[in-house]
């Protein structure tokens, strides 16, 4: 079985920074691609950002980009999204995933396993 635990959510203000961890179970870590993605109240999910399998590659929505890192370390299983100059539109419940063998980074149909979501708040 494959699990992925986020962590690190929380309520800031706008322009706060905040980490989010993701911890996974599986014992091939490292092969596959991890996603984040989010989802606001009455809204559908959305892609955020993802690396790949050896953290070579990044990738970003453009509603992010220049203010979310994505980065992943192999050696403790664990993707981290560093999210700086946060705005309340950012405000949702952050998901990771693992993506699939193929597949683009983007789309939520190529990702196989999710985990529960934590919830980040930002305030104006």
């Amino acid at each position: 079985q494959v699990q992925l635990v986020e962590s690190g959510g929380g309520l800031v203000q706008a322009g706060g920074s905040l980490r989010l961890s993701c911890a996974a179970s599986g014992r091939t870590f490292s092969m596959y691609a991890l996603g984040w993605f989010r989802q606001a109240p009455g809204k559908e999910r959305e892609f955020v950002a993802a690396i790949s399998g050896s953290g070579g590659s990044t990738y970003y929505a453009d509603s992010v980009k220049g203010r979310f890192t994505i980065s992943r370390d192999n050696a403790k299983n664990t993707v981290y999204l560093q999210m700086t100059s946060l705005k309340p539109e950012d405000t949702a419940v952050y998901y990771c995933a693992r993506r699939r063998v193929s597949g683009d980074y983007y789309s939520t149909s190529n990702y196989g396993y999710w985990g529960q979501g934590t919830q980040v708040t930002v305030s104006s």
